[in-house]
């Protein structure tokens, strides 16, 4: 990798496109790809036209599109240029992308054919996302001539991660932040030139923005885009084309996989029931896993929420180059991680190289306390919001993340969860719901599930797999009474590999999917309030026995 005179996205794209040259840069799978210095030119370009609209530096410039090599154009014609970048996630409706539109007091908004719908009657002027590559007559512009150096300090862009209501939330970030976080990735993973990735989490996500484009871009890989939504039929045969080197998703695909079809596999398998032989067998899942991968993963990053425990004791077992990373959108995001190498169980890592981490009033007994973090990726704050900015920094300039944990004695970070999540018990322990949840969902009847607290003790609501809902009747008559039986008999299960002060005392049925966040975690505020009514099918066995 070239040396970073300043922590730009204008010395990204200009060192980029200058020292990779005709190395492929971005691409859909199956198409020739753009070159870096295709790349630098269509930004240059783009940049030049938003000039030429009137536009100036500091002026707000949205981007809505779905992942493509024209999204990456945009994000660097816009930051590289001094204008403010407002990336928009497409899974927002048009209430709340008009908020977002309206808050961020963008000029112009960048946006694919399939999202203009969303905008309104008084969005800004668009720009079509898709005339970004479109070949041009004349010689390509210099981005080292049409960008002009930037300081540090300025405003790239600001992130919304909420569907933002009348109270909107937008995590401003500035040039070193993004480009430093980048670059001390390296610290956990080197990418190479001769690397390919297989992008197929939103880039309006600062996780696969930061780590997904921006990192790869500095160093000279290859990133590959589907032009399609990633399910099944989708991903794999990508896959097999790309034979991705890296790949950075989110915990829901590969627990779907591991339930679906490698847990049931090795299950029925009755060498799997002697401990003597699951090591080995689980090495030789790990290795179809591998190869259904494209048989070249050597990082497999996980981030955005937290691991099922089974599935990385799985992983773990089969020598799959897992990783776990911790991080926020207001830190850029990655705070903590470790090379697939040094991966330790239930744990993220060591804070990242040039990251201070600190737990804040550690409990004496378990030493547990609010995450608080400092170094360069850190936000000046929110947008248009002093109070909540003063909120979320202690007053000697701490970052609270609102996420309890601790670090062992070789200094490896563990989130326990949310504080705002912790349900305190009637003898003034702390229950963690994410911990409760993971053993739900391991349970083979369990699709997905919420712990809470609801005045009386734990609560779930439950998420029963498909196969189930179609079988419940026949499950019902030939083993269970009814369905609340059905509900007692997950309780049952799992109440005894839980504390006694934890232990679950109501279970609901969650009829349909869970409502997600883009980084596919559960909006849980929905859901306590609504479960706390009266529920006919809800298992209520009255107290915390087991």
């Amino acid at each position: 990798m070239y040396t970073l005179t300043a922590f730009t996205l204008r010395e990204v794209i200009v060192s980029s496109a200058a020292h990779y040259g005709d190395r492929i840069a971005v691409g859909y799978v199956g198409a020739q790809g753009t070159s870096y210095h295709a790349l630098g030119a269509a930004s240059a370009r783009f940049a030049i036209a938003l000039r030429e609209a009137g536009y100036q530096a500091g002026d707000r410039i949205a981007l809505l599109s779905e992942n493509r090599p024209e999204w990456v154009v945009a994000y660097f014609g816009i930051t590289a240029a001094g204008f403010v970048g407002v990336p928009i996630l497409t899974d927002f409706g048009s209430e709340q992308i008009g908020n977002i539109l309206a808050h961020s007091e963008a000029r112009a908004v960048v946006v694919s054919e399939k999202q203009r719908i969303k905008l309104g009657a008084g969005a800004p002027r668009a720009f079509p996302v898709e005339e970004l590559l479109l070949p041009q007559d004349g010689p390509d512009p210099d981005p080292a001539s049409v960008f002009s150096p930037l300081a540090e300090s300025c405003l790239a862009v600001i992130l919304y991660t909420s569907g933002t209501t009348g109270n909107s939330k937008g995590v401003v970030m500035t040039h070193k932040n993004l480009v430093w976080n980048a670059w001390a990735t390296r610290s956990i993973i080197k990418q190479h030139r001769n690397d390919r990735l297989l992008s197929i989490l939103p880039l309006a996500h600062t996780y696969e923005c930061t780590i997904g484009m921006l990192a790869p871009i500095m160093q000279g890989p290859s990133i590959w885009y589907l032009n399609r939504p990633p399910a099944a039929s989708v991903l794999i045969p990508a896959m097999e084309t790309v034979r991705p080197t890296i790949m950075l998703t989110v915990p829901i695909i590969i627990e779907k996989t591991y339930r679906a079809s490698i847990k049931p596999s090795l299950e029925r398998t009755a060498l799997y029931r002697k401990p003597a032989f699951r090591k080995l067998l689980c090495r030789v899942a790990g290795r179809k896993l591998m190869k259904k991968f494209g048989g070249k993963l050597r990082f497999f990053g996980i981030g955005g929420a937290a691991l099922a425990a089974d599935v990385e004791a799985f992983l773990r077992a089969a020598k799959f180059p897992y990783a776990i990373g911790y991080g926020l959108t207001e830190t850029a995001p990655l705070l903590a991680g470790a090379h697939p190498s040094k991966t330790v169980f239930r744990s993220t890592g060591p804070a990242m190289k040039g990251v201070d981490l600190r737990i804040a009033d550690p409990s004496p007994e378990t030493g547990e306390g609010e995450i608080q973090a400092r170094g360069p990726n850190v936000m000046p704050g929110y947008y248009k919001d002093p109070e909540r900015t003063a909120d979320v920094f202690t007053p000697d300039g701490w970052f609270r993340t609102g996420d309890l944990g601790y670090f062992d004695e070789k200094g490896n970070l563990y989130v326990r969860g949310r504080l705002k999540t912790v349900i305190l018990s009637a003898t003034g322990e702390n229950i963690y719901p994410e911990e409760i949840e993971s053993l739900l969902n391991a349970h083979e009847y369990v699709a997905e599930s919420l712990v809470y607290g609801d005045g009386n003790g734990v609560a779930a609501l439950v998420q029963l797999r498909p196969e189930v809902i179609e079988n419940l009747e026949a499950v019902v008559a030939d083993q269970l009474d009814n369905a609340n039986e059905l509900l007692e008999a997950i309780r049952r299960e799992i109440n005894p590999r839980l504390a006694a002060f934890s232990r679950i005392g109501r279970i609901h049925i969650q009829r349909e999917p869970f409502e997600k966040t883009p980084n596919q975690k559960i909006k849980r505020f929905l859901y306590p309030r609504r479960s706390s009514e009266p529920d006919p099918e809800a298992a209520h066995p009255g107290g915390r026995t087991a």
